[in-house]
């Protein structure tokens, strides 16, 4: 199997990636917030509402997990509270792919590459995952 060459497109900046982060964890928050309002709107207060707000970043943080080396039931956080740390520390890591500048879990080791040109030393690549 060959191995994918690094992205043509270099890693972020702080500035780019803080920004997408930001916008990840806005584009969940907000809409469930709206979700919220609307189930209390419609039948009260209520464990339904309380429920009911937490149900889109809890599928999102499902979904995204697994590309920022956490679990899918990291997303059951969202119910005790600090679902939204985790899901903000998945946006970050979110904006930086295909690069990786944390160290992988035991069973993604066998997929990633550590990168030792002088452009990209220190990091980590998945190949395949630019895409």
């Amino acid at each position: 199997m060959a191995d994918d060459a690094p992205s043509s497109r270099p890693p972020l900046g702080r500035l780019p990636r803080t920004l997408i982060a930001v916008l990840l964890v806005l584009g969940v928050t907000v809409p469930s917030l709206l979700i919220r309002e609307l189930i209390k709107a419609r039948v009260g207060n209520g464990p339904l509402a309380d429920l009911g707000w937490i149900a889109v970043p809890v599928a999102t943080t499902a979904w995204l997990a697994p590309r920022a080396s956490y679990r899918r039931r990291d997303a059951l956080l969202w119910l005790v509270g600090p679902g939204i740390f985790i899901f903000a520390v998945i946006a970050w890591r979110l904006a930086f792919l295909p690069y990786r500048d944390w160290t992988p879990r035991p069973d993604e080791a066998s997929r990633v590459r550590w990168l030792r040109d002088p452009q990209h030393a220190g990091m980590w690549y998945v190949p395949g995952e630019a895409k």
